[in-house]
């Protein structure tokens, strides 16, 4: 299936099913998986990159039969241009889309993993901890935004 916007997805979207958010890092996939009403992002086990194949393994594992969407973090420079990353994500996509029907959604990521650290620093987590859980975080940050605007649109 095609790359979506989330206006798209939402005239598809089926009730009772999940989506998925993705931080895609060089040597991590941070995921997190939504709840059945879309309301709430809840970060998952960080899976740690290998090979392409093995990393899709993983993923698609993680997705089980429940979800029907992945939303994926575009790393855009401050100034909205795509960089190097931004181009990784895309070719990411792209290789999954071989591999399974599950639409992906790329989703502005400027500053999530900020706003994750941030907000696991408010509750109190060691920075150990935080290294541990920060690209999980960053997923459900991520997610949650596209969920928050999904809400809106459905």
């Amino acid at each position: 299936m095609p790359v979506l916007t989330i206006e798209a997805f939402a005239s598809l979207h089926q009730p009772g099913r999940t989506i998925a958010g993705l931080d895609l890092g060089t040597k991590t996939i941070g995921v997190a998986i939504s709840d059945r009403s879309l309301a709430f992002a809840h970060p998952r086990k960080v899976i740690t990159r290998k090979k392409f194949g093995q990393d899709a393994q993983m993923l698609l594992a993680a997705f089980g039969d429940e979800v029907e969407a992945a939303v994926i973090g575009l790393p855009l420079n401050m100034d909205g241009s795509e960089g190097p990353r931004a181009q990784a994500t895309k070719a990411f996509v792209r290789n999954m889309d071989k591999l399974t029907s599950v639409p992906f959604i790329l989703w502005d990521e400027r500053l999530s993993t900020v706003a994750a650290e941030r907000a696991l620093i408010g509750m109190d987590v060691s920075r150990a901890k935080r290294d541990e859980r920060i690209d999980s975080a960053a997923a459900a940050f991520i997610l949650q935004g596209a969920l928050d605007r999904l809400q809106a649109l459905l």
